[in-house]
């Protein structure tokens, strides 16, 4: 679990399980955090999240056990150690101005968590392992990281509750050093910048449109072995100007001997102030705990929303829950997507790259995205705000852009992308399961249509493009286990031939697809037609089935359809 940096010890008296008490809290007056923010601090370990609040709560204190709760301090964040894990406790918590309550590691029963809905409150519980002043300290680390970003007043020297946000001292550095600012994490991707002037370098433009530092100049730096400087340096290193390229000075932004991120100061049509070295070394100190809670925030959230949003498309626990921890409204519009590639271990291309071109569209294009991956399959949770007829018609949109971004890439094997139906998020798991069976629909129907040697179809469709197959495919996983549990002549004879390299099975389905036609069936197997013949034939004659007898027959469709069709996921 992640903990702030040098965070002070709690004040106040400590309890009976080592955690202090809320004595030395701010009051109501104090800046209030939302509880949504302070989640995003913890990485899912330490806390679980089993009934959101009606609305983001607002949290001014943590209050560790009942006592420490007054009537008329609202916005309280109720650690309740020592109390019954019960609904009596979670009523009386509300009534005395909680807006959330956290319990031992004991799950509570289920009307423990419809007093939380009634009451309107959040119910967390502490997970097993973690203990409660690992879980005090992490919250009032994460509500203090919270406050330090909603003032702006004072300069550099008052310390990091001064500056808010990175890009506000990114801004607040480039006035002290009379040049461009730049503060990248230790992957080089830009996490602020100042404003750019009119004399900015190429590189400075290059590296801010980019998001990083492009490729080419990571390789640069290597090679001349700044960046091994830069990590192990503990004071700012320049860079003359070189070209076209101005002088750069450049410091590591440091934890203990942990190393965040970096700050870099280039010269923007004039030269760096003289004492721009020691600006930045006053900015990598404030930039510290900015760059832990950007750290934290990411990895927290990141966590969080990916759990949440699993637990939305697969059905997993309280929905309305997961929607709450994603930002969405109940009535938000949703449409699920399945993007499926075709395996790794068959892929025509070795260079495959087509879900990572999915995916760098959708965060171009689509920022607010839910993204799953699971192998060669992505888990897709559009979004959006119109109505739900607009939003299916956004959805196919956004599908077909998909389609041809990974079909106009080069080295990218097939994607199939089925989109399920639009609905509510409490319904995500529905329209999930619909997209899943649309996308195998889409993969069987093409290859159907190689077989028949038929252009190719598309490899998109919502539940309506992709026809009857989507119904037929949810009757045979229904119908598979029947199947599978079954006995008779037909059984043995076709699990024999399973075993044997099905030959059988291949025929009967060529048979089947076009409708008995021998001669299309043929085709299809390319073998002479006299030898389809003799094959039906040997059914009859040699292992006693009739395929005319309708009973008979419907076996046989079924048993070939299950062994040609994948199973369900």
């Amino acid at each position: 679990m992640h903990t702030a940096p040098d965070e002070p010890p709690p004040s106040g008296e400590p309890t009976p399980d080592g955690v202090s008490t809320a004595a030395d809290d701010p009051d109501t007056a104090a800046a209030p955090a939302a509880l949504r923010d302070l989640l995003a601090f913890e990485d899912g370990n330490a806390l679980r999240l089993l009934c959101a609040p009606a609305g983001d709560a607002v949290v001014r204190r943590i209050a560790v056990g009942m006592d420490d709760l007054a009537p008329g301090r609202p916005g309280t964040l109720l650690l309740a150690v020592g109390a019954a894990p019960d609904a009596r406790t979670v009523r009386e918590a509300a009534l005395r101005g909680a807006c959330a309550v956290v319990l031992g590691e004991t799950p509570p029963a289920a009307e423990t968590l419809d007093a939380a809905r009634e009451a309107g409150v959040a119910l967390l519980v502490r997970e097993g392992g973690v203990g409660w002043a690992e879980v005090a300290g992490l919250l009032r680390s994460a509500l203090s990281y919270a406050r330090a970003g909603l003032d702006d007043s004072g300069d550099m020297a008052r310390g990091p509750e001064a500056i808010p946000s990175l890009a506000a001292l990114a801004a607040r550095v480039a006035a002290y050093v009379k040049g461009s600012i730049t503060i990248e994490d230790t992957r080089l991707r830009v996490l602020a910048h100042s404003a750019t002037g009119p004399d900015a370098d190429p590189l400075r433009r290059a590296v801010i449109l980019g998001g990083r530092v492009p490729d080419w100049r990571v390789a640069e730096l290597r090679r001349s072995g700044l960046l091994r400087a830069l990590w192990t340096a503990r004071d700012v290193l320049h860079r003359p100007a070189d070209g076209d390229t101005p002088e750069r000075l450049v410091v590591a932004v440091r934890s203990g001997r942990e190393v965040l991120g970096s700050i870099w100061a280039a010269a923007d049509g004039a030269a760096l102030a003289p004492d721009a070295a020691r600006h930045l070394r006053t900015a990598a100190g404030l930039a510290a705990p900015l760059l832990v809670r950007e750290r934290l925030r990411e990895s927290g959230t990141a966590h969080r929303r990916e759990n949440a949003l699993r637990g939305l498309l697969h059905g997993l626990g309280d929905r309305r829950t997961h929607a709450w921890s994603l930002g969405l409204s109940p009535d938000a519009p949703c449409a699920a997507v399945v993007a499926e590639r075709e395996p790794a271990r068959t892929a025509r291309r070795a260079d495959d790259r087509a879900l990572e071109v999915l995916v760098l569209e959708l965060a171009a294009h689509r920022p607010g995205t839910g993204v799953l991956r699971d192998g060669d399959r992505l888990a897709l949770l559009l979004t959006g705000d119109a109505s739900a007829a607009d939003h299916e018609a956004a959805v196919l949109a956004v599908v077909r852009e998909l389609d041809a971004a990974v079909s106009s890439s080069p080295d990218c094997a097939p994607v199939w992308l089925g989109v399920g139906p639009v609905g509510p998020p409490e319904r995500a798991a529905e329209s999930y399961e619909r997209a899943v069976l649309v996308m195998r629909a889409l993969r069987e129907r093409e290859a159907r249509a190689a077989a028949a040697g038929a252009p190719r179809p598309a490899r998109y469709a919502d539940a309506a493009g992709a026809g009857a197959a989507v119904e037929a495919l949810r009757i045979l996983d229904a119908a598979r286990p029947v199947w599978e549990s079954g006995d008779g002549p037909v059984h043995e004879l076709i699990r024999a031939d399973l075993a044997g390299g099905g030959e059988l099975v291949r025929t009967l389905a060529a048979y089947f697809d076009t409708g008995g036609d021998v001669t299309a069936a043929a085709g299809r197997l390319v073998v002479h037609p006299n030898t389809l013949r003799y094959r039906i034939v040997r059914l009859r004659e040699r292992d006693g089935v009739d395929v005319d007898d309708p009973d008979t027959r419907l076996l046989l469709t079924l048993a070939a359809r299950l062994a040609t069709a994948a199973p369900p996921p």
